[in-house]
């Protein structure tokens, strides 16, 4: 068992390169990203474990990447809460591993993506233009509140949502707008939830909205792993255009097929389909053109 796995009370998932391929050819996918699953790499405070674990999972996903070309990419894992650890793993990860980009949770026990003391962190990832992928995590605020309904299928969507509005409404990602961000299972509730924050931003005035909180969450990724309902699609592309939706199976807790299916049901036009399962992403991380 992995040291986060401990750290979480569980096992991790079934999972293996074998079994990833597996499922990608079966499902027809040319290249896939890998990242670390919840609960990452920050146990709260042992920062020597952490920045040991980062360095290993990251290693190991480079290594990956180099045995089967074409087939993977890396978004390195870091632990924002350690800024010294992150900036140091943010350098090997670009300039010796040449990973794709950086994965990130939504939260950090308390603290969510727009909080302060991360600015360093940002501040390095703006320079270097760098694409931050964002998986949801059980957060420390809401295990348990329903019983028989574990975290995963409320508060892993609601959890995106908050950083999403924490990034955006504390400034962050005005400040660093260099920045290019990717969110899970389309966005979480955030779609359904326009309104409400629509309104906030009316009430508190803030400067770095003018025109209120839409902009930014257009320009942001959003992929399609767990949100491929003919609802959550509609929801979604009522706030984002194509160009802004990506593909995504969050694999090994989903496959392929659940989302090539609500990919077919939803009945995109041909153009629209290249977009989503190819050209969106070359464009974003170029660095995926390995052979």
């Amino acid at each position: 068992m992995t040291a986060a796995g401990r750290r979480a009370g569980g096992r991790p998932p079934a999972w293996s390169p074998e079994a990833s391929l597996e499922d990608m050819d079966k499902s027809g996918i040319a290249t896939a990203i890998l990242s670390v699953v919840q609960p990452g790499i920050w146990f709260g405070g042992n920062v020597e474990e952490s920045r040991n674990l980062a360095r290993k999972l990251n290693d190991y996903g480079a290594a990956m990447v180099k045995e089967h070309p074409g087939r993977f990419g890396l978004f390195a894992v870091i632990a924002p809460p350690d800024v010294q650890g992150s900036l140091k793993e943010i350098e090997y990860a670009f300039d010796t591993l040449r990973a794709d980009g950086i994965a990130l949770h939504t939260s950090y026990q308390d603290k969510y993506l727009g909080d302060p003391s991360f600015a360093p962190v940002y501040e390095e990832l703006n320079r270097r233009k760098a694409v931050i992928y964002v998986h949801p995590t059980a957060p420390d605020c809401c295990r348990g509140v329903v019983p028989g309904i574990p975290p995963g299928t409320i508060e892993y969507a609601t959890d995106s949502t908050r950083t999403i509005a924490h990034l955006v409404f504390s400034g962050t990602t005005t400040k660093f707008p260099d920045i290019r961000w990717i969110f899970s299972h389309s966005g979480g509730t955030l779609p359904f939830l326009t309104g409400r924050f629509i309104r906030l931003a009316e009430q508190a005035k803030l400067a770095h909205l003018p025109n209120g909180p839409l902009p930014e969450f257009k320009r942001f990724f959003y992929e399609l792993a767990q949100g491929n309902t003919p609802g959550q699609i509609a929801a979604l592309l009522k706030m984002v255009s194509i160009s802004q939706v990506m593909y995504g199976t969050d694999f090994p807790f989903r496959d392929g097929a659940e989302v090539n299916q609500g990919i077919a049901e939803w009945g995109f036009k041909a153009d629209e389909l290249r977009a989503i399962e190819r050209e969106n992403a070359l464009k974003l991380l170029p660095g995926i053109r390995r052979t």
